[in-house]
């Protein structure tokens, strides 16, 4: 006699199943209502949604609309679940014209089910993007990437949960920065990766809630570095600063500091030497500092002396007459443990150093590395 056998998975609670099918992708999510009556209709509550290029293979104009009209119901349809995560992550697809997918309405739709995470990386996403997202009481985490466009800030934003933002190749204009640091209360998470400026004299973070800090700036023309960068972030524990100097630093005490990045180099139409320096004075309470330079571009005569640093990388092309600075500085370093120099080949020597290590006790190990 045939034996009728239930998975075990189907016997588990809704909740349990719909965290499940939020690790797939939604294709795959959808392919599970065909198991059973039970799961025919279980991934339209679904809490994380992600659409990326895969969705996008094997859509023809045929069948363009019905995919429109299922993600309409997807994410509108009533009495559904708050949403986790909303992820589009495509650079050409969602947005060409060809296909007229209505993106900004699906973040609206998202927005409207209180989602906690946006993540978008589209072209031309400046276009895109609807005012709700900027006061949007349930984000947490917000991610963008606008593929070069620009990235306009209401006067009205209002983030007031947000805690982690990061923008992605974007272009900023006039105070938006400000304006949109300023009005995220609660922000602990803030980078700015490959972003560029324009008609902007400042970059002005206030944020005493802010503990991490990634500063990546896209130099593509001159003008876009004649600014002055000001940082108040006194709960600062980690700060990543790779960019060409800007035209003066102005940053507040950070206590808190544990660990820093900083990857500079020069730029000829700015005082480097003054500018740079006013950079590195402002870290002086970091444990761990990674620096990468290209020239000789800090004072040593004005550094303070950095008690609480007791981890240093250097990296740099040679030494080319920098172990007068590197030693000066490390007369500013008295409780310094370790010492790691990075260096590429140095040509036709053939020579390079890596892993030098300076410990408290003045023992030096160093490990010559062959061509």
């Amino acid at each position: 006699m045939a034996m009728c056998v239930e998975d075990g998975i189907s016997s588990f609670p809704d909740h349990i199943l719909f965290h499940i099918l939020s690790f797939l992708p939604i294709k795959e999510a959808v392919r599970t209502s065909f198991i059973s009556t039970k799961w025919r209709y279980l991934f339209a509550s679904i809490s994380t949604i992600k659409f990326d290029g895969y969705l996008m293979r094997g859509l023809t104009d045929r069948n363009v609309d019905s995919f429109k009209n299922f993600v309409d119901r997807l994410l509108k349809f009533p009495d559904q679940v708050s949403l986790d995560c909303f992820r589009l992550n495509d650079i050409v697809s969602w947005n060409d014209k060809d296909h007229n997918f209505d993106v900004s309405g699906w973040i609206c739709a998202a927005l409207c089910r209180g989602v906690k995470e946006i993540d978008l990386d589209l072209k031309n996403l400046g276009d895109t993007l609807p005012a709700l997202l900027f006061t949007c009481h349930s984000l947490v985490t917000l991610k963008l990437d606008a593929v070069g466009s620009e990235i306009k800030v209401p006067s009205d934003v209002c983030l007031g949960n947000l805690k982690t933002l990061q923008l992605r190749n974007s272009v900023l204009f006039g105070d938006s920065i400000h304006r949109l640091i300023s009005n995220c209360h609660v922000l602990e998470d803030l980078a700015f990766i490959e972003c560029g400026f324009d008609n902007i004299s400042e970059v002005n973070i206030q944020s005493p809630s802010l503990k991490r800090l990634v500063l990546e700036f896209d130099v593509t023309e001159g003008r876009y570095f004649n600014f002055v960068v000001v940082i108040n972030a006194p709960n600062l524990v980690y700060f990543q600063y790779h960019a060409a100097v800007a035209k003066s630093y102005t940053l507040s005490t950070m206590k808190s500091l544990e660990k820093a990045d900083i990857s500079i180099y020069q730029f000829d139409s700015i005082d480097c030497e003054t500018s740079a320096t006013h950079l590195i004075q402002g870290i002086c309470n970091v444990w761990s500092l990674s620096l990468t330079i290209d020239e000789v571009i800090f004072r040593t005569s004005r550094l303070p002396i950095f008690h609480n640093l007791i981890e240093f990388k250097y990296l740099g092309v040679g030494f080319n007459g920098r172990e007068t600075w590197l030693v000066e500085f490390l007369h500013c370093v008295p409780n310094l443990k370790t010492l790691t120099l990075n260096f590429p080949s140095l040509g036709r020597c053939g020579n390079s150093m890596e892993g030098f290590t300076y410990e408290s006790s003045f023992l030096f190990v160093i490990s010559p590395q062959g061509d």
